[in-house]
């Protein structure tokens, strides 16, 4: 399908599709996002908004956001709010009434336009229950990310799928097709539901009723870690939802275990189901047997995160990068050292901006490895730490090694907590005048960019199969920075092994994993490190293979053929099914 844009600034009634987020990642100002999905979230906007899709967003306004993060001298981590004011932005001149907890809260939106390269706005609606009016606790609602106990996050997710569509149709938008990102959204079937019987009650619903309703309606999956998908109480769903829906969803077999699945309910009411990466797809069908579940795997807005000395290069010498990431397959007509110059011209900025917050120097000569996500125990950053002899002996045998960490932990994950403590722990032992390991504190998106564009290799170290896809080291791949990572979430279809990087295998303990990273590290990448002109090859494959497929403009592209507007609709003959099938196998060989 092609998009025609929207007319200027935008029609909010031309749009067609409308993309559900609790986090979305806007602005490195507003503190609207936690981590990789806010992130994916805010680049899959900022490429519709390039591409000119007819696409709207909603998400919740987050008053007083996630958290900015602080550590200790020994890495423990405490919290605070990042507060902000919602008013600076326009209204959407609207306020809706949602019936929630048997009394009615007030719901007004804040809008954010996301502009394109050519102009084009994408509007996202940020739900605000502080309304004069409402109840005292109803205010605070919308107040923080992921905050609170399972009643908040229940009412939370309710404004965010129910009253996030009665908002667009109250302002004229009948999207043809919503998007739930994850299932926190899911709720927005029971609110098209409402819409569609209205003012017949939700007893009225036939299945005819629902099998509409799941025609209008796409899933995206994230995660494969049960703490992923959100479940309520019986008990809580009725003191929440009311009677009439959560009897609704009971009649339409939505529940799981007796408790409201917020997956489930999301998978129930989804015509299209995917995982956000290749392997990603096949362990989601294994874990949703009875549902048909695809795969489009995750990208990055090319714009957002290449260093500023990479898009003034990419401008002179590749001038349709910008409208078509296609067009990074040209990179190899630029000459590999130029691409080593400018990595460093990146690498140069992110070690002053370590200088400003430790007063730690970092030597440019020495081999920098770069470990930055969400802290979860699956993610293992600790693993590098295994055998703490062999990494000294490493690092004196390469001159010197230095490994740079960032990532925040949950409020209300302990064990994350003790996985930064443990890193403080094992950098108070280690370091020496050879092997130097920094955590960075209060990761975000200025210090994302800032690490994937300027260290020298992107670790990654999981637990498989729990990483869903992971993006950051898509975002290093098109600054010219290698992997070295487990074969698990988009890496097993980004390494091309010495060439756009390195793969962990996957081995029966951790100790002969770590014993593989420490040989990589020692025998693949130090050689290939001390050999400039090659490494300058292979920064220049990064971004030429990965940079070119691993990007939200492909990915978009995807959605809109294969889940918005799929060509089976239009043409009943394509057996695609069996095109999938194929794609899956060759990925995965």
């Amino acid at each position: 399908m092609t998009f025609t844009p929207a007319s200027s600034p935008f029609d909010i009634t031309e749009r067609k599709i409308a993309y559900f987020s609790m986090e979305i990642a806007l602005s490195k100002s507003l503190p609207t996002y936690s981590g990789g999905l806010g992130m994916l979230a805010g680049d899959t906007l900022r490429s519709a908004a390039d591409m000119g899709a007819n696409l709207v967003a909603v998400s919740l306004v987050h008053r007083r956001g996630y958290f900015q993060q602080h550590l200790d001298a020994v890495g423990q981590q405490t919290e605070t709010d990042v507060p902000w004011q919602p008013e600076s932005l326009p209204s959407a001149g609207q306020t809706i009434v949602l019936r929630l907890q048997s009394r009615d809260i007030a719901i007004q939106a804040w809008r954010f336009d996301v502009v394109g390269v050519t102009g084009h706005v994408i509007p996202v609606f940020l739900l605000d229950s502080d309304v004069e009016g409402n109840d005292p606790w109803d205010r605070r609602l919308t107040d923080h990310l992921y905050g609170g106990d399972t009643y908040y996050r229940l009412c939370q997710e309710a404004i965010l799928g129910l009253g996030g569509i009665h908002l667009l149709h109250a302002l004229g938008c009948q999207p043809e097709v919503c998007h739930m990102n994850e299932g926190h959204a899911s709720l927005l079937t029971i609110g098209l539901l409402e819409a569609r019987l209205a003012p017949s009650p939700l007893s009225a619903a036939t299945d005819a009723d629902a099998e509409a309703i799941k025609q209008q309606c796409v899933f995206t999956t994230h995660t494969p870690v049960p703490a992923g998908h959100d479940k309520f109480g019986v008990d809580q769903m009725v003191n929440v939802l009311g009677h009439e829906r959560a009897a609704t969803i009971d009649r339409f077999g939505c529940l799981h275990n007796n408790l409201l699945n917020m997956t489930y309910l999301a998978l129930r009411f989804a015509r299209y189901i995917n995982g956000v990466a290749m392997q990603h797809g096949k362990v989601s069908q294994a874990m949703f047997p009875e549902y048909d579940v695809h795969a489009i795997t995750n990208g990055v807005h090319a714009a957002t995160w290449l260093s500023a000395d990479f898009q003034k290069l990419f401008d002179k010498r590749i001038p349709d990068w910008r409208t078509d990431n296609n067009y990074f397959r040209s990179v190899y007509g630029i000459e590999p050292q130029i691409i080593e110059q400018t990595h460093q011209r990146g690498q140069q900025r992110l070690f002053a901006t370590i200088k400003e917050r430790t007063g730690i120097e970092l030597d440019p000569n020495v081999l920098t490895l770069g470990f930055a996500r969400r802290v979860a125990t699956y993610k293992r950053a600790t693993l590098l730490f295994h055998t703490p002899e062999r990494l000294i002996e490493i690092a004196e045998k390469l001159g010197g090694l230095q490994i740079v960490f960032a990532g925040k932990a949950h409020p209300a994950d302990n064990a994350g907590k003790a996985f930064i403590r443990e890193v403080f722990a094992d950098a108070a032992k280690l370091n020496n005048s050879k092997l130097r390991i920094l955590y960075l504190e209060n990761y975000d998106w200025d210090l994302g960019e800032q690490l994937t564009n300027g260290v020298d290799v992107w670790l990654n170290t999981p637990l498989r199969p729990y990483e869903a896809s992971g993006t950051s080291g898509m975002k290093a791949a098109l600054n010219g920075v290698p992997s070295l990572s487990v074969l698990d979430g988009w890496w097993i279809e980004g390494c091309a092994e010495g060439a756009t990087g390195w793969a962990i295998p996957d081995l029966d303990n951790e100790a002969d994993e770590a014993d593989a990273l420490y040989t990589k590290l020692e025998h693949s990448i130090a050689p290939l490190f001390a050999d400039q002109a090659a490494w300058a090859k292979m920064r220049r494959h990064c971004i030429g293979m990965n940079g070119s497929f691993f990007n939200t403009n492909r990915m978009l592209a995807q959605y809109i053929a294969n889940a918005y507007f799929p060509l089976e609709a239009s043409n009943p003959t394509i057996d695609r099914s069996a095109m999938r099938e194929e794609v899956y196998q060759a990925a995965l060989v």
